[in-house]
């Protein structure tokens, strides 16, 4: 695929993320229907979905979830320092390790 054209794709797919979650909270069904268009645009042209816009759906139900609305975030308290993440659709709990940066 063209680079010119794999640009264009990803810039449309993080337009429809961005309009998706500023829809999340007063129009739901607008948001889901958004970030479905998003999800088929990289599988009809198979391209990879960047990580900060596949982080915005669940790994199990594969439904968009918007953290604080969709989703429960919370702070893992144990000696690994971690995000968990539970969607709400269908209960999974994944975790999003915090890795220490080294100054």
């Amino acid at each position: 695929m063209k680079p010119a054209i794999k640009d264009l794709l990803i810039e449309r797919m993080q337009i429809l993320i961005k309009n998706a979650m500023s829809n999340a909270r007063s129009n739901p069904e607008l948001a889901e229907r958004q970030a479905t268009l998003a999800k088929r645009l990289c599988t009809k042209y198979r391209i990879r979905m960047p990580y900060e816009l596949r982080a915005n759906y669940c790994k199990k139900c594969k439904k968009f979830i918007m953290p604080g609305f969709t989703a429960r975030v919370r702070i893992g308290r144990s000696n690994v320092k971690s995000i968990r993440i539970t969607c709400s659709f269908c209960n999974h709990t994944y975790r999003k390790i915090i890795k220490k940066q080294i100054l």
